[in-house]
């Protein structure tokens, strides 16, 4: 591995780095494979796990297992996130209280890894706005937080810049910033051909008009918890010097245990390989003046009717509507938290969205078609039906193959793994129909 010689140089004289250290650490041909739990689901893996000391669900995993044949992988019972990424948490529970329900942001989030992280860190209550102005990741992101359970998050398509018109809606914005990506040259070292001094500035620009874009979208008194994979000073340091001095931004610190080998900036943290167990990151949170002057903003008439008493009724027998409203979107059934219906409405008027709360299912001449994500979520009724496969079982259904189980109810069943929503099957006279969405299955035969 050959890195650019212009970025080693840049990187001279800046807290921790070493440059022996660093290009030796690039050489080796490890690279550490890390994962975060589902605190809503609790599996027994079949893997060893050894613990990331930052963050409550975090491990490593090693050797690396295949994911891929993995049912608790597609049950969404964990999701493989970088390991360094996950210093998000030490941020938010030593700066955002544990009790109150928040409304949260982030910003540039798919594939999904911290969207999934900090909706398992939110106060109950919490809203989280997930965003992705790449139309081509947008769906990645919706189906992680669907496999994630989730059922307060809104996912949305839109332009940092559009936020501006949610001005002072934020206690909490996440914004790891697009980036040169230097951080993750030793995962990815084709990432290094693409590299460049130029493209180091471009993305500093680009992250400047972002973080100006989230900065008008915060409350006063809210957090930006800012970060990157990127190693240079002009996205890292250079960015947050130029919030304080242009935005009245105050840096907040965050305890970190000095045997984690995480390294204190001038402003903010970074992570280097030679030092720590992760990769390159950089991050650091912002707080904005509580004297800053609140933005009110006024909700039009609700535009969502709930569904009538009749369709109330033939729904519980599929999912818990304790303080849920019921909206219809695209044909399908979604329910929302009650208490959060006006930002739903609000969002509603603002964004583009692409899914919100938790898509139920829908009704086709009389009869309920129950939607994936209904099937791995936490509200399901308690009296849905269900069957439990073994794993070979289990990978079958994976890769839509034909299943065989026998002394199942007939209709629709919960298709389940160690206790664990997979997905739905139609049990008729003589057969069962596999239902695990196409655009998810298992397309290798084995491992």
């Amino acid at each position: 591995m050959q890195l650019p010689t212009a970025l080693l140089n840049s990187l001279e004289g800046l807290p921790g780095f070493d440059r022996g250290a660093f290009i030796q650490r690039h050489l080796e041909a490890d690279s550490m494979t890390s994962l975060r739990l589902n605190p809503d689901k609790h599996p027994s893996l079949p893997f060893s796990l050894r613990k990331v000391p930052w963050a409550l669900q975090g491990f490593y995993v090693d050797p690396r297992p295949s994911f891929t044949f993995d049912p608790f992988f597609h049950a969404g019972c964990y999701y493989v996130q970088e390991a360094s990424s996950m210093l998000l948490e030490q941020a938010f529970i030593q700066h955002m209280s544990s009790q109150q329900p928040i409304c949260a942001l982030d910003l540039c989030a798919a594939p999904g890894g911290k969207t999934t992280h900090l909706y398992s860190l939110l106060p109950k209550g919490s809203v989280l706005v997930a965003n992705e102005v790449i139309k081509s990741r947008v769906n990645l992101l919706r189906d992680n937080c669907i496999k994630w359970g989730t059922t307060s998050v809104v996912v949305t398509q839109n332009d940092p810049h559009h936020f501006q018109e949610l001005a002072g809606v934020f206690d909490w914005i996440t914004l790891d910033a697009p980036c040169s990506g230097s951080g993750l040259f030793r995962k990815d070292p084709l990432a290094i051909s693409s590299w460049s001094e130029s493209h180091v500035i471009h993305c500093a620009q680009r992250q400047q008009r972002i973080v100006a874009a989230a900065w008008q979208a915060l409350k006063p008194g809210g957090i930006l918890f800012y970060s990157t994979c990127s190693y240079s000073l002009e996205e890292n340091e250079n960015i947050v010097s130029w919030a304080k001095n242009q935005l009245g931004a105050s840096v907040l610190p965050v305890q970190l245990d000095s045997t984690w080998g995480i390294q204190e900036s001038e402003v903010g943290y970074r992570c280097w390989p030679h030092q720590m167990r992760g990769e390159g990151f950089y991050f650091c949170c912002l707080q904005k003046s509580a004297t800053s002057s609140p933005t009110y903003f006024s909700i039009r008439a609700d535009k969502f009717l709930p569904v009538s008493q009749k369709e109330n009724q033939r729904l519980k027998g599929w999912i818990d509507l304790a303080d849920q409203h019921l909206f219809e979107a695209g044909g399908q059934l979604h329910a929302w938290p009650v208490s959060q219906w006006e930002l739903l409405t609000l969002f509603k008027q603002k964004l583009y969205i692409s899914y919100a709360g938790l898509r139920i299912g829908q009704w086709m001449k009389e009869k309920f078609i129950p939607d994936h994500a209904l099937a791995l979520s936490n509200q399901l009724a308690a009296t849905t039906s269900s069957f439990q496969l073994e794993k070979e079982q289990a990978i079958n259904y994976l890769q839509r193959k034909e299943i065989t189980v026998s002394n199942v109810s007939r209709g629709w069943n919960l298709v389940t793994y160690n206790g664990f929503g997979l997905g739905w099957a139609n049990v008729l006279q003589g057969r069962i129909n596999n239902y695990y969405p196409k655009e998810f299955r298992i397309l290798k035969d084995k491992e």
